[in-house]
């Protein structure tokens, strides 16, 4: 398991921001830079500032990067005329990201529209993903509750009529209503969640980008069976941490994970679709004993592993030495007379 880190300079959350092909992503950053990285991608309408609670609770044990979303938060919103908003475009741009950022390797947790971008990084990249963390972030149709109705008659018939009548779901009265539904006590969330995300989505323009958005989730719906695919194939530690009463993502989505991943662990928590508000302690504990699991059992492989390789290594010598004795022989001879040259030249001494 990886020593926690108590460096200070490695705990504290740094904002930063990195060009993509020319956009500008904003990211928050905590955690030793060699230590596992945890990839946390946020949802509809937030950004990284979902997080804010749950860096710091993780930061001494794993190296956490959480970016912003093209059209979300701290990064650009290029305008609709030059850039898709697709969940393929986004995918994409954090892809990249990786890359740019120099993240090889990673764990992904997902909430919401993250869900879909990690899930699309994992079928593009799967030897990168080390495990998966799925907070209310849905990939089966069992989990899509009867509040996505106004959106899938606007995949099915994409009027105008339809594209207006989601407009009310980007109001600030939406907005808070998404962060306390399903919540035992609404003082619980903090008031500073729901109106960062209002004022972000007043930008002029960014009305537009989100119901773009809403149109395309239905290519997510149409990428599930891929999603299937991957869980089944793959077999990525899954931990999935729910909100049981999330008004869009209901529990069976949690629970059909099982389905293609018989070992994925499910967690359903007392709250609703943003749990890190009211349960972040309870989710990053499950999320420290989740990956140091993982960590340990990554570990145990790789030593296994090279012990193989080390034993493989043995016999191919002991090959060598009984195929061609004489040859053997002339090679230790030479060995010996080199290291005695060596010794020579540093006056008999082996620095190390």
């Amino acid at each position: 398991m990886t020593r926690p880190t108590t460096n200070p300079a490695a705990l504290q959350v740094a904002c930063r921001s990195l060009s993509v092909d020319g956009l500008k992503v904003f990211y928050r950053e905590a955690g030793p830079p060699d230590a596992p990285t945890l990839l946390l991608l946020h949802g509809f309408p937030s950004s990284s500032h979902m997080f804010r609670n749950l860096i710091p609770r993780l930061a001494d044990r794993f190296h956490v990067v959480a970016p912003d979303l093209p059209g979300f938060g701290f990064s650009d919103t290029p305008d609709r005329r030059r850039f898709t908003y697709t969940f393929d475009k986004l995918a994409h741009v954090i892809e990249r990201f990786t890359d740019v950022a120099g993240l090889t390797t990673y764990a992904l947790y997902v909430f919401d529209y993250g869900a879909p971008v990690g899930f699309r990084l994992a079928l593009a990249r799967p030897d990168r993903v080390t495990a998966i963390i799925s907070q209310n972030g849905n990939a089966y149709e069992e989990g899509l509750s009867d509040g996505w109705n106004p959106i899938q008659r606007y995949w099915r018939d994409p009027t105008a009529e339809n594209r207006q009548a989601l407009r009310e779901l980007l109001t600030p009265e939406a907005t808070k209503w998404q962060y306390v539904h399903g919540v035992d006590d609404a003082m619980r969330v903090a008031p500073e969640s729901y109106t960062l995300d209002s004022a972000l989505l007043s930008r002029p323009g960014n009305d537009e980008i989100q119901l773009d958005l809403f149109h395309d989730y239905a290519s997510n719906v149409a990428l599930y069976p891929k999603f299937h695919e991957y869980f089944a194939a793959r077999r990525p530690p899954l931990l999935a941490v729910w909100g049981r009463h999330d008004p869009f993502f209901l529990p069976a989505g949690a629970e059909a994970f099982r389905r293609d991943n018989p070992h994925a662990k499910i967690h359903l928590l007392d709250t609703g679709h943003f749990a890190l508000e009211t349960h972040v302690s309870e989710i990053a504990a499950a999320i420290r004993r989740f990956l140091g699991r993982v960590i340990d059992k990554s570990s145990v492989e790789l030593s296994d592993a090279r012990r193989r390789g080390r034993a493989r290594q043995r016999s191919i010598t002991t090959s060598e030495v009984n195929l061609n004795p004489a040859g053997t022989a002339a090679a230790r001879s030479d060995r010996t007379g080199r290291r005695h040259r060596e010794d020579d030249e540093s006056g008999g001494l082996n620095e190390s």
